[in-house]
């Protein structure tokens, strides 16, 4: 994962050396060799797909001079957009998305949580059934992610009986291979430590919007960004509504800059008007200069 970003572009072995000295590891290893099984663990992969990202934008800044108009992020990505927004500083940002690994790891025993994603239903349909299969667990939307997706999350076994309603509703359904039941209220004893490292960090004003994940709503204000980034924690993400409102304001083009395509799609297959490509690590670039 950035391996061929570093190898073709300066500031992108800048970034992952930057990233290395912020948190004190050899992330930029881990990233490009692994072990696997090291760099999925949440309190890596966090910092990993930030700084990836990062490099990735920072490159297509240089190469293309590429400005975006808004800037959006699917949950950690949110993190990502804030440091290209200029509000949180690269180095601070690393640091609070590996204590924001660790702590949404720890907040449920292992084993205990899931995830699963629903599709073919509403979103009225998939609360709803989630309420009635609760009993005294919890399981509730955490990804409202369009396209007919939804992400749950909750205890394992409230999770297993949503996944058997759905099904009998007729909607489809796979369970997740995650390590935490992420944006539920499993996650509450996230918060308040992460809230208490956001007060030490400096929150500079935004230069670019960035649609938060709890409201839908592009924010430039500073002093939203600290509980925005805390309620984030246990509130689901509002993707479909973030894009809808990027629509809504004109938006006509969007790239994906970081690892996957999996927003890309989402976004091509809600039909809103937005031409979506995933720039990866550079393949998109053509596109990108076209609108640069």
């Amino acid at each position: 994962m950035g391996r061929r970003l570093a190898a073709e572009h300066r500031v992108a072995r800048d970034t992952f050396a930057e990233a290395d000295d912020a948190i004190g590891t050899r992330l930029s290893q881990l990233c490009f060799e692994g072990p696997e099984e090291e760099l999925v663990r949440t309190e890596n992969a966090q910092p990993a797909i930030l700084a990836t990202s990062i490099a990735g934008y920072r490159a297509a800044a240089k190469e293309i001079e590429l400005r975006p108009s808004w800037l959006a992020g699917h949950s950690l990505g949110e993190y990502t957009a804030l440091v290209v927004a200029g509000a949180l500083g690269f180095a601070a940002a690393l640091r609070l998305v590996r204590l924001r690994g660790r702590l949404m790891q720890t907040a449920v025993p292992e084993g205990a949580g899931g995830m699963a994603a629903i599709l073919g239903l509403t979103e009225d349909v998939v609360t709803t059934l989630c309420a009635r299969v609760a009993g005294d667990d919890v399981v509730e939307p955490a990804n409202f992610n369009g396209a007919g997706q939804i992400v749950i999350a909750g205890h394992r076994d409230a999770v297993a009986r949503a996944i058997v309603a759905a099904r009998d509703l007729g909607g489809r359904t796979l369970a997740l291979p995650v390590s935490a039941p992420f944006h539920c209220r499993l996650m509450a004893p996230a918060a308040g430590p992460l809230a208490r490292a956001l007060d030490d960090v400096p929150i500079d004003p935004l230069a670019v919007p960035v649609v938060a994940n709890v409201d839908a709503a592009p924010n430039t204000d500073p002093a939203r960004v600290r509980p925005l980034l805390v309620s984030q924690v246990t509130a689901p993400v509002r993707w479909a509504e973030s894009m809808a409102a990027l629509a809504e304001r004109g938006c006509r083009r969007a790239f994906e800059i970081g690892p996957g395509q999996g927003l890309t799609r989402l976004v091509q297959r809600m039909q809103l008007g937005i031409d979506a490509v995933a720039a990866g690590e550079g393949e998109g670039w053509a596109a990108l200069a076209s609108v640069a």
